[in-house]
């Protein structure tokens, strides 16, 4: 079986589900190196995954003829100069969220992709799962008849009590909109099409926050960036919705995500993950029926959207995660701050195209085509 060859730059906590996935799951891809710039973390990663190479920097990766994808999984306000300087080393790119921490950043990455003839895929590669492949079905096939909005939002009161290293959350290129908002952005658009405006407001309601997690419990951290948003997003279709992301919030559930047609209500689990329960509402039912996931990949299947971008390269088919997706996803999570900032509605010039749902394949893990 022909394998696409992978490089990882970055092997922190996300990096162990994608090499969990690549190495095991996916079988069209071979990751061949890993590069981080602490050494331990890439030495541990070779060992439990038996990595051939150790790339003393991302350069040495870059320059490794053998690499046809490099992986970004550095931190988000990394994103922009590791993808620019892998494209301009001549290589596909396949980044974690968000494609950049400003539009400006994704403009210069998609225009220098497209000047050297390359693709960038991006996560969030959620979307590809079994519950919203589900869920745009059950809306194409017209279960909840003409759609006509949605409510959606995420809610929590931050990470600094649990994660072992949350300050960059609350920095540039973080705030819940660019952590959180890519699921719900990107399964807006597989779902509806392309978003036409945005129109918020912004607010950053702590201008300090104390980690209390370990092992820098106690550092006080100053927050630059945005964490109380909440908009209204239109979308070419008609569809209007709103949309709230904050860190800022006791709550008892994190995610909330509903859209409404004219002959129905379906009830979307939350984006962030790949196989949770949907529910339908039918005036003929009169109540929420949990309805079966029809498509594949219900577990965590990080990486599967890299998957699909290394067949899809090889057999010269559009990608499903490619760079018009998550540069739209981008441009529209950025306009929540510029409709903020001039306190009126906000185009949204990008384009977006929804590429084809997934296939059921005959072997979990492998692309036909």
């Amino acid at each position: 079986m022909e394998t696409t060859k992978v490089a990882f730059i970055g092997v922190g906590d996300i990096s162990g589900i994608y090499l969990e996935n690549l190495t095991k799951l996916f079988k069209q891809i071979e990751v061949i190196g890993v590069c981080d710039l602490v050494r331990e973390k890439a030495e541990r990663a070779q060992e439990k995954y038996s990595i051939p190479k150790i790339y003393e920097t991302m350069y040495d990766a870059f320059a490794d003829d053998e690499v046809e994808i490099i992986l970004n999984l550095t931190r988000p306000y990394e994103h922009f100069e590791v993808t620019k300087a892998a494209l301009e080393a001549g290589k596909h790119v396949y980044s974690e969220k968000p494609l950049g921490a400003s539009k400006e950043e994704g403009e210069q990455l998609v225009a220098l992709a497209k000047e050297k003839g390359l693709s960038i895929g991006g996560a969030p590669d959620t979307f590809l799962g079994a519950s919203i492949q589900t869920c745009r079905k059950l809306i194409d096939d017209g279960f909840i008849g003409q759609p006509l909005g949605f409510n959606a939002s995420m809610i929590c009161r931050g990470h600094e009590s649990w994660h072992p290293d949350p300050e960059f959350y609350y920095k540039y290129g973080g705030g819940p909109l660019m952590d959180m908002g890519p699921y719900y952005v990107t399964a807006l658009i597989n779902l509806l099409g392309r978003v036409a405006s945005v129109t918020s407001v912004a607010r950053t309601s702590f201008k300090q926050r104390v980690i209390t997690s370990q092992p820098l419990a106690g550092k006080v951290v100053d927050v630059d960036v945005p964490t109380y948003i909440t908009g209204i997003m239109e979308f070419d279709n008609g569809v209007v919705g709103n949309l709230f992301t904050t860190f800022d919030v006791v709550y008892d559930e994190q995610a909330h995500f509903e859209i409404y047609g004219t002959e129905g209500t379906l009830i979307v689990p939350d984006p962030n993950f790949f196989g949770n329960s949907i529910y339908l509402l039918r005036p003929e039912s009169g109540e929420y029926r949990e309805m079966p996931l029809v498509f594949d990949y219900k577990e965590n299947s990080r990486g599967l959207g890299l998957a699909d971008m290394a067949v899809a390269l090889k057999n010269n088919r559009p990608i499903r995660a490619n760079m018009e997706q998550t540069f739209h996803v981008l441009d529209v999570m950025t306009a929540f701050q510029r409709s903020s900032d001039k306190q009126a509605r906000e185009v949204i010039q990008s384009p977006f195209t929804r590429q084809a749902p997934m296939e059921k394949p005959k072997v979990l893990g492998i692309f036909e085509g």
